[in-house]
Order: structure tokens, then sequence, then C-alpha cells
């Protein structure tokens, strides 16, 4: 698949833009990391299609691994042809064998392409009527794995059948909607029962990344106005604090694409089961002494 993407010139501009300015010594680790490493090194070393979805769910598998839980359900909003999701499909195979994680993959999409915008808030310069259409539809439900569906139609009854028959957590979400309103219906997942999650969801806004996305339209302001709702305080959605200063390469944007919804009513962060499962006080050495 990466070999596919690398015939593409906009991929080169990235890579240019991307990796030609980083230390030499992670560029040349890169080739042994793309040749010889485990799927957790390609992720480190951003050597994956779709880099932020790699990222996405292996973070929600570990997460799922620290706290017991088996299996974990990745979400995408915004399906179009299906290349995410295809590729959703493959990343979460591979990190499966690795972690022994347990995937329940659902796309979220209404099959016929943009609705009409509804005013400036949708961005409508950007995106419009009938862009991102499934053209084939039955052939995309036959390339999809046992583990992996879609749901079609309205965000709203969508997400309340997904509520409804889910029984696993969900670990991580993509949001590629594109549209103001169409956001703030996605985000509406976040909004389940407290059980219904990992104490954090690993989220990704794909419309968030260009120059004139702004905090009063699109996906920016669907994400200011879901943190100002009183009737939620306990789901809140931020910036992954510090990811850059933590990757090995610095320059992808994808890095300001990446966030963590906050579930700080979750049974994991409370403070009577953080004291049950405390064993001993933490304790700093003195090196003085």
């Amino acid at each position: 698949m990466i070999w596919k993407k690398l015939r593409q010139p906009r991929i080169w501009r990235r890579l240019y833009l991307e990796r030609l300015g980083e230390p030499l010594l992670y560029n040349v680790a890169s080739l042994f990391v793309a040749l010889f490493g485990s799927v957790r090194k390609k992720i480190e070393y951003d050597l994956v299609v779709r880099q932020p979805y790699a990222y996405c769910v292996q973070q929600a598998a570990d997460l799922a691994v620290k706290y017991g839980v088996p299996k974990i359900a990745i979400l995408e909003f915004g399906v179009a042809n299906g290349a995410g999701l295809m590729n959703l499909c493959a990343i979460a195979n591979e990190i499966s064998r690795e972690t022994g994680i347990q995937f329940e993959i659902v796309g979220f999409d209404s099959g016929a392409g943009m609705p009409p915008p509804r005013d400036y808030r949708d961005h409508p310069e950007k995106y419009f009527t009938g862009d991102f259409p499934l053209t084939n539809r039955e052939r995309l439900l036959e390339r999809l794995p046992k583990n992996a569906r879609i749901l079609f139609g309205e965000l709203p009854v969508s997400i309340a059948r997904f509520r409804q028959e889910s029984r696993v957590p969900i670990g991580a979400v993509s949001i590629d909607v594109d549209y103001y309103w169409s956001a703030c219906e996605a985000l509406d997942v976040l909004l389940f029962d407290a059980s219904n999650y990992l104490p954090y969801v690993f989220t990704y806004f794909d419309d968030v990344h260009a120059i004139d996305h702004n905090e009063f339209c699109g996906e920016l302001l669907a994400i200011k106005e879901f943190n100002a709702d009183a009737s939620h305080p306990a789901r809140r959605i931020a910036p992954a604090n510090f990811l850059t200063e933590s990757r090995l390469f610095k320059r992808p944007i994808w890095h300001r694409q990446i966030y963590l919804a906050h579930v700080f009513d979750h049974e994991f962060r409370s403070i009577e089961y953080v004291r049950n499962r405390r064993k001993s006080v933490a304790v700093l050495s003195n090196p003085y002494d």
C-alpha cells in the first residue's frame, strides 16, 4: 500500500516538507525499520499509510491493555469511497496481532456524498453538495473484514443504532465529515454512558489543518461548542498534549489533528478506583542523600 502512495506527487511533496528537514540519523534508521521493524516501530517512524489512524489505534490498544479491556471499537465518520476505512481495518489487524486486543470497526456515512451546506459555517467554499460519494457500495462491503461494518444514513439515526448494538468501549474516533453541523452530530457519539468508552478516546479531526480553517466554522467550531456545553461538563475535547515533542519526527501536520476526548466521569478516573489499585505511594530518590 505504501508503495502505491509513493506514486502520487503530493506524497513526495509531503516527504520533502516533513522528512528531509529532520535529522539524517532518523531518516537512515527509517530504511532499516521499513525493512525489518515491527508494526509498532513503523508507527513510531511514521512508515505507515495514514499515520494518524495508526497512532490512534495503537494508543487506544495500549490503553485497553493497561485497563484489561479485551476488545474496543474504532469509529470513522465520513467513509466516502472507503480507502480510509480499509486502511483502518488493515492497521487494526496488525496491531491486534501485536497486542492481543480485538477491534470492532464501524464506519458512518450517508452513502450519497455530501448533503447541501446550511450556511458559511459549513465551509461551502471548500466542500459542497455531492462531494465524496461512495461510488461502489457493494464492492466496498464485500471487501470489509468480518469485524468491520458501515452504518448508512443520517448521523443521529446511525449513532442511535450503534449505541443500541455495540457492546464494547470506544477507543478511537476519526471525524472527517467536513461540515460544521455534521461534526456537531458526530460528536454526539461522545455523550453515551461513561462505560461505553476507555477513560479517554483518541480522536482525529481531518478538517482542521488548512490555513483558513478556524474556530468560527467547521470542525473547529464544533469542538469549541462541544466544550462550552454545560450539559455535559464531564466530557471535554483537548489537543493531544505535547504530542509533537514526544515523536521522533517533529514536522508532520497530523500531530495537530489529534485530540483526546476526555471522559472525566469514567470509573477508571475515579478516586475510589485509583485508591483500590495503588499498592504503594510514589517515592522520589534523592541523589544528594
